[in-house]
């Protein structure tokens, strides 16, 4: 598996979403922003969370528009996988990716704690090492978190199976608890948890593990 992982001014999670890649098998890149290419025979690319840009305008709205941004939808249109986490999840909706929209938390605040999150679907490479229904906890840390879709949008990710984890008692407000969904072919996640924070035992958790290496088979058997 050869995974880029893409760095913006801002971002704080690259490093460690490297490290949880490189742990699960993968040859990882570092690709900053401004380059216009992703490295040759790229699998998956992982776009981490941190506060792109500052956070200007609105959340990954500035980094959507980066060089590699567009060369990330190429990717995805090609059927690459593309993992966003936090940040990444905000850059996913903002380069359209992803449906829905991540607005400010309910209660205004910063959230920073590890959550309950449940398995709301099994049926992709990022979730199958786990069972459908199945409890996990993974930290968040954002503070614009709440996912928002419209009722019909919401009737689609339902009726497709398309939403990955849901909360368990929801810290953001987000639509029908959700914490991450999936593209339409579920060859791209987005997710507002870090499973990147909870893959070694130091981080006092490992239920991101299944996450990385689910992955990693995936990509070695295909």
């Amino acid at each position: 598996m050869r995974a880029a992982v893409i760095v913006f001014p801002g971002s704080n999670c690259d490093r460690d979403m490297a490290v949880a890649f490189r742990a699960a098998g993968a040859e990882v890149a570092m690709v900053w922003h401004k380059d216009d290419h992703l490295p040759d025979g790229t699998d998956i690319v992982g776009i981490p969370g941190g506060f792109s840009f500052g956070d200007y305008l609105r959340c990954g709205a500035i980094a959507a528009k980066s060089p590699i941004s567009q060369s990330v939808v190429a990717h995805a249109g090609r059927g690459g996988y593309v993992l966003g986490v936090c940040n990444g999840f905000q850059v996913l909706t903002e380069t359209g990716l992803l449906p829905g929209a991540l607005m400010r938390n309910a209660n205004l605040k910063f959230i920073c704690k590890p959550v309950e999150l449940t398995v709301a679907s099994a049926d992709s490479a990022f979730t199958s090492g786990y069972r459908k229904g199945q409890k996990i906890t993974i930290p968040v840390a954002h503070h614009d978190g709440n996912y928002q879709v419209d009722e019909a949008t919401l009737a689609g990710l339902v009726a497709e199976d398309r939403i990955a984890f849901t909360y368990q008692g929801n810290p953001n407000g987000s639509t029908a608890d959700i914490a991450g969904v999936l593209s339409a072919n579920r060859r791209v996640l987005g997710m507002m948890p870090h499973p990147e924070r909870a893959a070694d035992p130091a981080h006092g958790g490992t239920d991101g593990v299944a996450m990385f290496r689910s992955l990693a088979g995936a990509l070695v058997t295909a």
